[in-house]
């Protein structure tokens, strides 16, 4: 089997080179690419050439635009690289008879109640790099290729910048912070989404039933303020020395922290039908974040 791996040096492309490793020949390409072929997804020509010539079995798609306020000024930019390239992906995937793989998010909702989302759930994006991501679904699904999307949220790593590597640093910098304590969700770690990338990709070659949409998240659920806090008993817990702990961060409203674009409060993701089709139990939260603060911090 050929897989080709776009955005291979993101948080997910990283840990999906691993993953994806034992089901056959990954090619793997940041935005440059190589040998003339590119991984650029603002080049929708070169992204058609590198899908024809190459002829993957697989393709998987870590790269996206990401910049969540920049996006409210970078309108083009985002829907480029967020919507149009995967709509090209989808028909060159479809073309190909193959199956490609993208991941979404929980911003295509609006952040209502109190609920897990599910995958039935009417989508209402609160903010640009929200719509352009749903708008991304909706193409690929609207090419009639073989597809898994996997929507997930609060996405850290142990390299590149996320939420848990901002806190560890500044935890060790300040000695007080103040974390937003009114939206939930589930942090979710890279490694998880590409083990779960992994595990589902055979079955979904082997069925047709079990391609779609899905949400992948970890179990359990905390607010901003919550995972901050978390992250500072664990670190204390292992003797690793902060400024910030746990008693010295204070929870703040998301009316108190102004950002350009809005965020959804409710960012909880129902995975039933993902531990159903591919038989999985997700794993707590709290797993994957001590894992990481650990290795990046030993």
């Amino acid at each position: 089997m050929k897989l080709l791996l776009l955005g291979k040096n993101g948080q997910v492309g990283w840990e999906l080179q691993r993953a994806l490793a034992p089901l056959g020949k990954v090619v793997a390409f940041d935005r440059h690419g190589h040998n003339g072929l590119i991984g650029d997804l603002a080049d929708l020509e070169g992204l058609r050439r590198t899908v024809r010539e190459l002829r993957p079995d697989v393709i998987v798609n870590a790269a996206a635009y990401t910049a969540v306020d920049r996006a409210e000024e970078e309108h083009q930019l985002a829907s480029l690289i967020n919507a149009d390239a995967p709509g090209v992906l989808g028909e060159e995937t479809k073309a190909l008879g193959a199956l490609l793989v993208h991941y979404s998010t929980d911003y295509v909702f609006d952040g209502s109640g109190d609920a897990p989302w599910q995958e039935t759930d009417t989508p209402r994006p609160v903010n640009h790099y929200g719509a352009t991501k749903l708008a991304g679904e909706r193409r690929i699904q609207a090419s009639g290729c073989r597809h898994l999307i996997f929507r997930t949220s609060w996405v850290y790593a142990a390299r590149g910048g996320n939420f848990l590597a901002t806190m560890a640093r500044l935890m060790r910098e300040r000695d007080a912070l103040q974390v937003i304590d009114d939206q939930v969700g589930a942090p979710t770690g890279a490694e998880l989404i590409a083990d779960v990338t992994a595990h589902a990709i055979v079955p979904a070659l082997g069925d047709s039933i079990k391609e779609g949409l899905y949400h992948l998240a970890p179990a359990g659920e905390t607010s901003w303020h919550g995972y901050a806090t978390f992250s500072a008993e664990c670190l204390r817990a292992h003797g690793i020395e902060i400024k910030a702990t746990q008693d010295c961060i204070a929870p703040i409203p998301t009316s108190e922290w102004p950002t350009p674009a809005a965020r959804p409060l409710n960012s909880r993701l129902d995975t039933t039908k993902l531990e159903s089709a591919f038989d999985l139990t997700m794993p707590s939260w709290q797993q994957g974040v001590v894992r990481v603060l650990l290795e990046t911090e030993s």
